[in-house]
């Protein structure tokens, strides 16, 4: 039996882990919104750089946690011992790298949706100590649905043609990406997923407070453009994960390790947006950037994997990724976007 060929951390004897993990989530979710976010309030850059470093120093100790877990695991498993060269140390620490990769990705990937963040936040003319109650339940539903995305993933990922599909739509999708330079912003105004909220749902034009909805004198109910606000988030988050999800399961067929990234680098996406808000207009090339590494990915989902044994190296796409994620930063902060290229 050949290493690649099966799954090393299966779902029907890691459920466990699932489940637990699941119950992590909910208890940060809650200890920060609890101890941090009990009162609607906007986020300073201080703040916004402590949280997004807290975060990220969390998900590295859970990476550290699961990668003693898989030494020991991988070196104990008769299932996993029983193939011919199985090295157990290093399919645990590729696992290690495979979550860091996805984390990496899944990161870089989201700074670019912050811009279609900010945008909403614009036109709706949030107030900032709303944006973290509204980007609170937008992150809420993403968990559900990356939740939903991955397990379907891991499902059509056993036919060898999905895994040409999905590696062939992240190749066209960053060759689009690198053409159009990501210059194209949403028409809010027409944007058919308002209309189609408004046609079902009157919205009152004001806000009302942190209220999602309202109930008039008349006992008439009413949503107000937070909720629309809330429900664009969500729509374009189902949009990008389209790209991301794929994105990860090219860098490793482990649906653990691609739930458990996922998951980690949404939750500190909240702190992110306030982090990077102000200056994600900065980061002018990075559009180029992710649609290089998008290109990457489906190229190694789609034909270097094969070329590598079924298994292109871990750390040298991680090297890759960080490599392009760094010179399209750096080139975005040397060479900074005229002020009247808008």
């Amino acid at each position: 039996m050949r290493k690649d060929a099966i799954v090393l951390l299966p779902f029907a004897e890691y459920w466990w882990f699932y489940l637990a993990f699941t119950a992590l989530v909910v208890f940060l979710v809650l200890f920060d919104l609890i101890l941090f976010h009990r009162k609607a309030r906007a986020i300073n850059f201080r703040e916004a750089t402590a949280l997004t470093l807290g975060w990220m120093a969390l998900a590295g100790v859970f990476n550290f946690a699961f990668y003693r877990y898989a030494l020991w695991k991988f070196a104990v498993d008769p299932r996993l011992q029983a193939i011919p060269g199985f090295d157990a140390a290093k399919e645990a620490k590729d696992a290690a790298l495979q979550f860091l990769s996805g984390y990496v990705v899944e990161e870089t990937l989201s700074v670019d949706n912050m811009f279609v963040f900010v945008l909403v936040f614009a036109f709706f003319r949030i107030p900032p100590h709303l944006q973290h109650r509204v980007l609170f339940y937008g992150i809420m539903g993403a968990i559900i649905f990356r939740s939903i995305f991955i397990a379907l993933g891991s499902l059509l990922l056993g036919y060898t043609w999905v895994i040409w599909l999905f590696g062939g739509f992240l190749i066209v999708t960053g060759v689009r990406m690198l053409f159009s330079g990501g210059d194209a912003e949403p028409d809010l105004e027409h944007n058919r997923m308002v209309g189609l909220v408004r046609r079902f749902v009157p919205v009152t034009n004001e806000l009302h407070g942190s209220n999602f909805f309202i109930t008039r004198e008349d006992g008439k109910r009413f949503a107000t453009p937070l909720f629309l606000t809330l429900i664009l988030l969500e729509a374009s988050d189902i949009v990008f994960a389209v790209d991301s999800v794929p994105a990860i399961f090219a860098l490793t067929s482990e649906p653990l390790i691609v739930f458990t990234s996922n998951i980690f680098a949404i939750l500190g996406l909240r702190a992110m947006y306030f982090l990077l808000a102000g200056a994600v207009h900065r980061f002018h090339l990075l559009s180029y950037g992710l649609a290089i590494i998008l290109i990457f990915i489906g190229l190694k989902m789609a034909w270097l994997n094969q070329l590598f044994d079924g298994h292109f190296p871990t750390s040298l796409s991680l090297g890759i990724i960080a490599g392009v994620l760094a010179v399209s930063i750096g080139l975005s902060l040397a060479f900074p976007k005229a002020p009247d290229a808008d």
